[in-house]
């Protein structure tokens, strides 16, 4: 066995295979955890089986929270010119008429289309090119891990094999980013939670220049004989999915006869079909999502139907979730609980998601009962109460539950801002135009509309965090509005952008200071900053 020589972190003196985070798996997740990681100063080894990026379409869509975790990634730009906005998502009865549509605006609350379609291999080639442009990120490809031991008391020992034979990592935490089959959650012994969703279906990516009939959002056919779902990913690139009654995969005249509805198929028209396979859907929610400092992230902690779009947008907020208290536990001596923290806050969040999605599939694709058509009248009939898609959208992501990081406040203070992304407009910060989070930076901040008392201002300080006044004007995008809408006259935002806690209209103090500033405080400094994260005005 050979030992890499890496080095260690700044906490511990370097020694034979040291390194402050080991990440298994560069897909979407791991690399993204990877840069945020890196734009804290947190230097990262990224162990992946495959070579290059898979090069077959997988997930396609993601929202505008999401868009704002790779827009702190710094591969928003790169993002944006290989995504396209969607209009949203229609339900449509055997028949493929409307029945309910979830429209999605161009521009969400977070600065970005509410949803937007993409190429995932695109996205991967992406997030590797801004990886390898850190000096904190080290991708190793065609390699196995074998093995994850956390030592008593002491680093967590990754075993990994290449065509030279097996080396040992040890590292102060190690992220589990390994999908489905996780070597990482098997070595700490978790076990799925079935939520009894599993259908098979078949996927079929297309790339044509024929006239394709799209509305420029997602349809789901709510079939029972053949529930189906078709969206428009790229400029000549479509992707249908079709639940099988059996294993075997639609040849090209039943092919041409399911998309019948969208698209005209002659022989020998420009029809590619880019990949054509079979994927059992499932809900399962691991239950336990990390053993001491070994952590389980996006498919290795958690898998949802496809339905409303979230698999990847549930890993990614995974990564952000978890990164920051990480980087604050490593570099700057933060409460070990604060590590507890992510699956405390993450997990229901994540069991309200795939009941969501699982929910809309048994409306949607429930079988051919009785109570299936029942389901489906329902639904039709629901949606066509005033006001229920728009709530049915915003409920894609809920708030996060109660917790040493999110302070809940008696009566109406703070409703609707406590626990939920900030907002992110366009402001105006020294003379310039920029997104909030550009003007923010990467740690804690305080948004107000009053001035804060000197113990707030105290705790600022101590928290690192900046204090942006909102003036009500339009250079501050409507976040004084928003504020007021709030009962709120200050709120204090994590480093993921969380509103953790507010001061209410007219008062003087967050909630429980004392609680959660004992987990954020630090004993010492992160030293300096990457040369290349935001300047925050």
């Amino acid at each position: 066995m050979t030992v890499d020589q890496v080095a260690g972190p700044r906490d511990t003196p370097p020694g034979p295979g040291r390194v402050p985070v080991v990440i298994v798996g560069a897909g979407p997740v791991g690399v993204t955890a990877a840069l945020l990681l890196a734009r804290r100063g947190v230097s990262s080894v990224v162990l992946e089986r495959h070579h290059g990026v898979y090069p077959l379409p997988r997930a396609v869509a993601t929202d505008d929270e999401v868009r704002r975790i790779l827009q702190a990634a710094g591969v928003q730009e790169e993002f944006a010119a290989i995504a396209r906005p969607a209009r949203g998502l229609r339900l449509l009865d055997a028949r493929h008429r409307v029945m309910a549509e979830f429209p999605r605006t161009a521009q969400g609350p977070h600065g970005f289309p509410q949803t937007s379609m993409f190429d995932q291999p695109e996205l991967e080639r992406l997030l590797r090119d801004a990886l390898a442009r850190r000096p904190e990120c080290e991708l190793r490809s065609g390699v196995e891990v074998v093995g994850v031991e956390e030592d008593a008391d002491g680093p967590v020992r990754v075993t990994y094999r290449d065509e030279e034979g097996e080396h040992l990592l040890r590292a102060d935490a190690v992220l589990g980013c390994d999908g489905a089959n996780s070597v990482t959650r098997d070595a700490i012994g978790t076990v799925w939670e079935d939520l009894r969703f599993e259908e098979r279906w078949t996927v079929v990516d297309v790339r044509t220049s024929l006239p394709v009939r799209s509305w420029e959002g997602v349809d789901q056919v709510c079939d029972p004989n053949r529930p189906a779902t078709f969206m428009r990913i790229g400029e000549d690139r479509y992707r249908w999915e079709f639940r099988l009654r059996d294993a075997s995969e639609p040849d090209r005249e039943r092919l041409r006869e399911l998309i019948a509805p969208w698209v005209d198929l002659a022989d020998g028209a420009d029809f590619d079909v880019v990949r054509q396979a079979q994927y059992t859907f499932r809900a399962r929610v691991a239950d336990r999502w990390h053993r001491g400092r070994v952590f389980l992230l996006g498919d290795a902690a958690h898998l949802t139907p496809p339905f409303i779009g979230q698999g990847l947008c549930s890993g990614l907020r995974d990564a952000y979730n978890l990164t920051w208290k990480l980087a604050r536990v490593l570099r700057q001596g933060a409460d070990e609980r604060l590590l507890g923290t992510y699956e405390s806050e993450r997990k229901p969040h994540v069991r309200h998601v795939v009941r969501l999605a699982v929910a809309m599939g048994w409306a949607m694709t429930g079988g051919q009962d009785g109570a299936a058509a029942v389901r489906r009248s329902v639904l039709g009939a629901a949606c066509r109460i005033p006001g229920i898609t728009r709530a049915a959208g915003r409920e894609l992501s809920p708030a996060l539950a109660a917790g040493p990081l999110v302070r809940r406040r008696a009566r109406r203070h703070g409703r609707g801002l406590v626990g939920r992304l900030c907002p992110q407009p366009w402001v105006t910060a020294e003379g310039r135009r920029a997104r909030l989070d550009d003007v923010l930076g990467d740690d804690f901040a305080v948004l107000t509309v009053a001035p804060l008392s000197p113990s707030l201002q105290a705790l600022a300080h101590g928290l690192g965090a900046r204090i942006v006044p909102v003036s009500g004007s339009r250079d501050d995008g409507g976040l004084a509005d928003w504020l007021r809408g709030g009962r709120a006259d200050a709120a204090l935002l994590r480093p993921d952008r969380v509103v953790a806690d507010v001061v209410p209209a007219g008062g003087r103090d967050f909630t429980d200071t004392v609680g959660w500033a004992s987990l954020l405080h630090t004993t010492r400094s992160p030293g300096p900053a990457p040369a290349d994260r935001p300047a925050a005005a």
